[in-house]
C-alpha cells in the first residue's frame, strides 16, 4: 500500500512547472521616476518641491520595448513602503455613505476627514482623502497610444458598494490637500480611480491597476510617457514606479505559486521515499498473525 501511496504524489511537473512557466512568459516594463522627476534645484528638498503648487509637475520617461508585448497590455501604479494596511487609515472610511451618500449621517469613521466647513464630505475620510492623481500620457514614435480607462475596478464594488445616484460633495476643499479630486458631476460609481485606490493593500508594497493599452508593443518600440508627478510620498519615503505588463492564465508576473507548488512536490515525493525505504528495511512479512499480542508467550492480561 505504501508503494501505490507514493506513486500517487503529486510530481513537480508537468503541472506544477506550466504554473511557473507561465508566469515567465509574461513581460514587463517598470520604470521607477519618483527620484528623477524632481528638478536640480529641489534634489536636496523634494518635501518642498511637490507642496510648491507654482512648480510644474511635468515629467518625461522613455521606455524602450524588449520584446513582444501582446494586447491587452495593463498599465499599473506602483507605491513601496506605502502602508495602506495601518489600522487607523483602513478604518477611516464610511462604507455606508459610499453607496447611499448624505441619506447616512452617521460619518464618525471617517474621522479627521469627516467633515469640513461645518458640511459633510463625500466620499469621507483618510483613504479617498489620500486618492492617487498622478497621471500617463504614452506616445509611441508620433503617434498616441489609446489608454482605455473603462472596467478598471471590479464590476461587483461599481454596482454594489458605490452609489449610482452619489456625488463627490465638498471634496478636496479643505486647507490640506492630500490628493486627488473627483468631478463633481460624475457619481461615485463610475469614479473607477477611486473605486481601485479604495480596495486597500495588505502589503507596503503595492499595484494598482490605471489603465490598459489594446494594442501590440513590438521590440525596439520607444514609448515616451508624459506624466505629472503630483503624488507626494516624498515626506514618508515612498518611491512610485510606472508597470507595463502583460498577463498569462495565472495573471500577472509572480513566481511565487510556481516555486511553492515545485517545493511542495518535491517535498512530498523525498518523505515518501523516506517511509519507502523504511518499509524495505523491515523484514517482518506483511500480515503476519504471529507477532499479534494473543500469540505471544508469557504475554499477562
Amino acid at each position: 500500500m505504501l508503494m501505490v501511496a507514493a506513486s500517487q504524489q503529486p510530481l513537480p511537473c508537468p503541472v506544477q512547472y506550466h504554473h511557473l512557466q507561465g508566469a515567465k512568459r509574461v513581460v514587463e516594463i517598470v520604470e521607477r521616476y519618483d527620484a528623477e522627476c524632481v528638478p536640480d534645484a529641489y534634489k536636496s528638498n523634494k518635501v518642498a518641491y511637490i507642496k510648491n503648487g507654482s512648480i510644474s509637475k511635468n515629467c518625461t520617461k522613455l521606455l524602450k520595448v524588449d520584446k513582444l508585448m501582446k494586447a491587452p497590455i495593463y498599465i499599473y501604479y506602483q507605491l513601496d513602503n506605502y502602508y495602506q494596511n495601518h489600522r487607523r487609515y483602513v478604518k477611516s472610511r464610511s462604507d455606508k455613505q459610499l453607496l447611499d451618500g448624505l441619506q447616512n449621517n452617521d460619518t464618525s469613521s471617517c474621522k479627521p476627514e469627516e467633515s469640513n466647513g461645518g458640511l459633510p464630505v463625500v466620499p469621507c475620510g483618510l483613504v479617498a482623502w489620500s486618492l492617487f492623481n498622478d497621471s500617463y500620457i504614452f506616445t509611441r514614435g508620433a503617434v498616441p497610444l489609446k489608454v482605455n480607462r473603462k472596467n478598471i475596478a471590479w464590476k461587483s464594488d461599481r454596482d454594489h458598494k458605490f452609489g449610482k445616484r452619489v456625488y463627490p460633495f465638498n471634496f478636496q476643499n479643505g486647507s490640506l490637500i492630500g490628493g486627488g479630486k473627483l468631478d463633481p458631476h460624475i457619481p461615485l460609481s463610475d469614479q473607477e480611480d477611486l473605486i481601485v485606490w479604495m480596495r486597500t493593500a495588505a502589503l507596503p508594497s503595492f499595484r494598482k491597476l490605471y489603465g490598459r493599452i489594446e494594442e501590440d508593443l513590438h521590440p525596439s518600440d520607444l514609448i515616451t510617457v508624459n506624466l505629472t508627478n503630483n503624488y507626494n510620498t516624498y515626506s514618508f519615503g515612498g518611491a512610485k514606479k510606472l508597470v507595463l505588463s502583460t498577463s498569462s492564465w495565472l495573471g500577472g508576473k509572480n513566481d511565487f505559486l510556481g516555486v511553492f507548488y515545485i517545493f511542495v512536490g518535491s517535498s512530498c515525493i523525498f518523505i515518501s521515499l523516506v517511509f519507502l525505504l523504511l518499509h524495505l528495511k523491515d523484514s517482518r512479512p506483511c500480515g503476519d498473525a504471529t507477532f499479534s499480542y494473543w500469540n505471544r508467550k508469557n504475554v499477562s492480561l
